[in-house]
């Protein structure tokens, strides 16, 4: 028997995270952007492995969501706004 979850978030820009998450989705997992939501299915042998994968998946997602952010707020700013360094 497989068990399965499938999780469904929206963001700003679903497809960027969807790229952000991608490389850390293992062969159980898939990610699309839906309706403009990101939506994953994840299918696991055990509930146990299961549990873990969407744990793993939701700390992934906050991430990537706080990166995206981020980056977005600077998108705004001039590059030596961005990267100001002084020596003191």
């Amino acid at each position: 028997m497989t068990r399965k979850a499938t999780i469904r978030t929206e963001h700003d820009d679903p497809d960027l995270v969807a790229r952000a998450i991608a490389p850390d989705n293992t062969t159980e997992m898939e990610t699309t952007v839906e309706d403009g939501r990101l939506v994953t299915r994840i299918e696991r042998e055990t509930t146990g492995g299961l549990h873990s994968n969407v744990d793993d998946y939701v700390v992934n997602v906050g991430v990537a969501t706080e990166v995206v952010q981020h980056a977005n707020r600077l998108d705004g700013e001039t590059s030596t706004d961005r990267y100001q360094h002084t020596n003191e």
